[in-house]
């Protein structure tokens, strides 16, 4: 029937749950919505948060290198091209040069060797025509796929950036939510706040989860070994001494954790004069009696 201070109840699912509900009901006409109830869904952490944006990041890179390559490839499908169309239009050239001296020749001698050259340069004329095509064709895929690749990097990009805000927006809410619930705990028990610091300073003097627990829950706790002391910086050796969560003797507001019924800060220091003295102590000399002349 006595009053007594412990996260286990005022920290349980039941009263989580309504936590939820009535701030729900009283944000809801700011727009914020309540989650699932009963959902099984899980948040990611902050470390896979961040490590699936790299992922994404990566997937997009691997894209544009891939396109970049592609785009490659059909720039020196392209100079191949030209470089055949060149050298065909040099063999179309001298083919003409050939007709035009045939002809002469054909017009003195009678030859029928100029039809023949005729016909070989109407194939040559042909086929430069065909790689001329080629060309526009390609240069026209180019263009494309440098459109293509041009948009998909900017729907990637702003869906990216969509995801990014989505998910910071709910972190900042999740955020709000809790600093609004941890607000609530410390106004409605004045020692909430005093409890998260004992934790810290009994995880950094030394004592593992089960010792700070017990310590946390106000029950007494028989320790004997190393403690850190942070002011100091070095660590203590203490015989088996008992240890407990104590109101503070000058602030009745704040908790200390005592050594033996003595605030722990107290300890460090005298421990600490101690070490100091013995290590200052000067080697007194021995002295000689001066006796007495009867």
């Amino acid at each position: 029937d006595t009053v007594r201070l412990c996260a286990d109840d005022i920290m349980t699912r039941l009263k989580l749950k309504s936590y939820q509900d009535t701030y729900a009901v009283a944000m809801a006409k700011y727009g914020l919505q309540r989650g699932i109830d009963g959902s099984k869904a899980r948040h990611k952490s902050t470390q896979q948060y961040y490590r699936d944006i790299q992922k994404l990041s990566d997937d997009l890179k691997a894209e544009v290198v891939d396109l970049q390559q592609q785009k490659e490839t059909a720039q020196e499908e392209l100079r191949r091209a030209k470089k055949e169309i060149q050298t065909e239009k040099l063999k179309g050239a001298a083919t003409t040069a050939a007709a035009n001296i045939a002809e002469s020749v054909g017009s003195l001698f009678g030859s029928n060797k100029v039809k023949t050259l005729e016909r070989e340069n109407t194939a040559l004329h042909k086929e430069v025509a065909d790689h001329e095509e080629t060309i526009e064709a390609l240069q026209d895929r180019i263009q494309t796929m440098q459109a293509d690749h041009s948009r998909e990097i900017r729907e990637m990009q702003q869906k990216h950036g969509r995801e990014i805000a989505d998910k910071d927006t709910r972190h900042k809410q999740e955020i709000s939510f809790l600093k609004t619930v941890i607000a609530r705990a410390a106004a409605w028990f004045p020692y909430f706040r005093e409890m998260l610091r004992i934790e810290n300073l009994c995880r950094l003097v030394g004592f593992d989860e089960r010792q700070t627990a017990t310590l946390v829950k106000g029950k007494p706790l028989e320790y004997a070994g190393e403690l850190y002391s942070e002011e100091h910086g070095r660590k203590f050796t203490t015989e088996r001494a008992g240890f407990q969560v104590l109101k503070d003797p000058t602030d009745g507001t704040k908790l200390v954790l005592a050594i033996d019924r003595k605030p722990i800060a107290e300890w460090f220091k005298e421990q600490f004069e101690k070490l100091r003295q013995n290590i200052r102590r000067p080697i007194q000399p021995q002295r000689k009696g001066k006796g007495f002349k009867l």
